[in-house]
Formats: structure tokens, C-alpha cells, sequence
């Protein structure tokens, strides 16, 4: 079957970096009051700035504009964007129900019709986008497509947000802090865009990621939901959509906001992708040797040394040197960051031909790991 290479890879983030001192300037403080969580997830995501389309109380681009300008960037004079022939995007937080995200990105960037596909979900639907793109040029659809990820999460995230579900707290002469798990992602998360190009030859005079494979594994069988947004979370664990809700509920309860079962994270994320990765390692005969660059994305450094001991367990134990990542710069993104990080890697000189690349992404909503092993060309 046709050969797929990773020909270019861009990025987009958006405004100058918001170092941790100045995350609340940006997304304001409920009630005026500082979180008492930010200092504790600061110290455990290892996070040192991160970028917001938001500023001023509003915002300076939206998500489709976010992907766009990654998607425009990986095309020039010797390829232009005419020559695209499928569109694959991703987000989990695009701007509108409907359109579709994708057609949204299609618009702003398109002087022509193509395939478009929509991905939606959180940071495993990076790499379902790549893959689609990497399925359809395999099977000869296709012989260039653009795959993107991108987040806008600095709107959902700002305290006008969660005002209302204080203020409401308040009137039941309840304690105005907002819970943890809805608290705490506001130091986690942040926005970008990045893209790759897709196509059924490598560059002539450039290197080139051709990929190996691509394998994506859902865990929701065994799991209940650990993130979400647009829910309430019932107490058997089931969820209720905003839908089925009072109109009154969205504001007072943050309905909208994105919450985190921290418990159900801490106690199966790593263990989930640990063992898919020991199924791969037998399917493929992968072993650390055959890893020169380990591409791991992490919502946070809290879970690097539990992840390493994990992969040491499975006979996948890789060398500190051939971990690569720039979670601390750039900050969480979702499913824009295995496009960041692959781009930092791509374009910072330090590939070989002959290298191999394992790129990890993990995604709590209900448990899915998904990864990628490339090899330089």
C-alpha cells in the first residue's frame, strides 16, 4: 500500500506567553478572590507559561481562526493550499454546535472545495485527525491532506464563567468556592493550534516522518466518564447533558465548564496506556532501542515519574535523553499538543535519518490512549 510521510508540521499560539504569575490577569478571579488551588496545581504540572487567545475580557481569535493560521502556515509558494485535498481538524472546544468545526477552518482557509472531516472529543482526537488523513492517503483518496488539532479553552475558562454558580452558592449561604475539579483545570489548560502535512511522497531535499503506524484504543467499556463539559455528573456516575437541564442550571451549576474526577485520573491513566503500550510492543517487536525520540503528552509533570516507572514495568523503559516535550512552554494544549511537540522536534535540527519517533497521547474523558511510531526519512 502507498507509504504516508509527515512532510511539514506548524504551529500557532496565539499572544505573547502568560507566565504562572499572570494566569488570573488574564482569566480573571471569581468573587475577586484568588483560587486556592492555583498554587498547588502550579507546583505539580510543572507548567511555566502557556498562551491564551484572550485578553481584556475578550477574546483576540477564535478557534477556527487558531487552526487556520497552523493550517496556513504549512503552505507556501513551491505548495500552495490549492493543491490540498482533505481537511482533517480536531478540537474539544470548538466555537459553535454547528457548523461543524472543520467546515468553520474550511471556510477561512479554503479558495477551494476538498474533504472535510470533523473530529470531536479531547486530546485523543489530535491524532484520530492524523489519522484519518494518514488512512485516506493509504488507501489512495487522497495524496495530500492537512490534519490539525486546536483549543480555544481561555472563554470557557474565565471566572464570569463560574460567577454565576458562586454568586448562587452565596444566596444558599453556602461557601462561594467553586469545587476543585472544575478549579483546578483553570491552571491546566490553555490555547493553540498545530498542523501537519500529509502526503504520498516525502520532500526531495528535506526530511521527511514516515508513518509506521497509528493505533488508537478507547477504554470507555471499563470506565466511567472522568472529564467533561456541557454534563452534570450524577452520583452513579452517569452523566447529564445540558439538554435534559434547566436553562437556570447552565449558569448556576457551570454546566459548561470543563471538571475533572481527579480520583478516577490519578488511579488509571497511566496504567491504561502502560499496558496497551505492552500489546503494541508485542504486535510490532517495539523495544526502547528501536526509540530514539519518546514523545509523551502529558497534562502534567505530576504523572512523568509514576509514567516512567509504568513503562519499566511493561520492558519499555526509555532513557530520560530520549524523552522530548514542551508541556512547560507551551502548557496543555489538548488536542493541538502532539502537533506542538512534534513540530519543536521537526524543526529543531536534531533529527537524523533513520531515527524513530513514539509519539504518546493519552486522553482521560472516559480513557483513551492513542500512539504513533514514525520513522525519519
Amino acid at each position: 500500500m502507498t507509504q504516508v510521510y509527515i512532510t511539514r508540521l506548524s504551529k500557532f499560539l496565539p499572544n505573547e506567553p502568560v507566565p504562572n504569575d499572570g494566569i488570573e490577569g488574564v482569566l480573571g478571579k471569581v468573587s475577586d478572590k484568588s483560587s486556592k488551588a492555583k498554587a498547588l496545581v502550579l507546583r505539580n504540572n510543572g507548567i511555566k507559561t502557556r498562551h491564551y487567545a484572550f485578553r481584556n475580557g475578550k477574546s483576540t481569535h477564535t478557534n477556527a481562526q487558531l487552526a487556520a493560521n497552523a493550517v496556513n502556515g504549512l503552505f507556501d509558494e513551491k505548495i500552495p493550499v490549492e493543491k490540498l485535498q482533505l481537511l482533517s481538524a480536531s478540537t474539544a472546544s470548538p466555537d459553535q454546535l454547528l457548523p461543524s468545526h472543520a467546515a468553520m477552518v474550511h471556510g477561512l482557509i479554503g479558495k477551494h472545495s476538498m474533504e472535510i472531516v470533523s473530529v470531536t472529543g479531547a486530546c485523543c482526537t489530535g491524532l484520530q485527525a492524523l489519522k484519518y488523513a494518514f488512512l485516506a492517503i493509504k488507501a489512495d483518496s487522497a495524496k495530500m491532506a492537512a490534519a490539525c488539532g486546536s483549543e480555544k479553552n481561555s472563554t470557557w475558562l474565565h471566572a464570569s464563567r463560574f460567577q454565576a454558580e458562586a454568586d448562587n452558592l452565596a444566596r444558599l449561604n453556602e461557601d462561594p468556592i467553586i469545587a476543585f475539579e472544575k478549579d483546578f483545570l483553570r491552571f491546566m489548560i490553555s490555547d493553540g493550534a498545530g498542523a501537519a502535512l500529509l502526503q504520498d511522497q516525502p520532500n526531495d531535499n528535506e526530511i521527511s516522518l514516515r508513518i509506521e503506524w497509528i493505533e488508537i484504543k478507547s477504554f470507555a467499556n471499563e470506565f466511567a466518564t472522568c472529564m467533561y463539559a456541557g454534563a452534570i455528573k450524577n452520583e452513579d456516575g452517569s452523566l447529564t447533558g445540558w439538554n435534559d437541564l434547566n436553562t437556570s442550571d447552565w449558569a448556576d451549576k457551570s454546566v459548561f465548564s470543563l471538571k475533572q474526577d481527579t480520583g478516577l485520573l490519578r488511579g488509571n491513566i497511566i496504567s491504561c496506556g502502560g499496558e496497551y503500550l505492552r500489546e503494541l510492543k508485542e504486535k510490532y517487536d517495539l523495544s526502547p532501542d528501536k526509540i530514539d525520540y519518546f514523545l509523551p503528552h502529558m497534562s502534567s509533570e505530576y504523572f512523568k515519574k509514576e509514567m516512567e516507572l509504568y513503562l519499566e514495568k511493561v520492558g519499555m523503559k526509555i532513557p530520560p535523553d530520549k524523552w522530548f516535550y514542551n508541556l512547560t512552554k507551551v502548557g496543555n494544549i489538548g488536542s493541538a499538543s502532539p502537533y506542538v511537540m512534534l513540530e519543536a522536534l521537526f524543526n529543531s535540527g536534531k533529527l537524523n535519518k533513520g531515527d524513530h519517533i513514539l509519539v504518546m497521547v493519552p486522553e482521560s474523558s472516559r480513557f483513551i490512549y492513542g500512539y504513533m511510531y514514525l520513522a525519519v526519512v
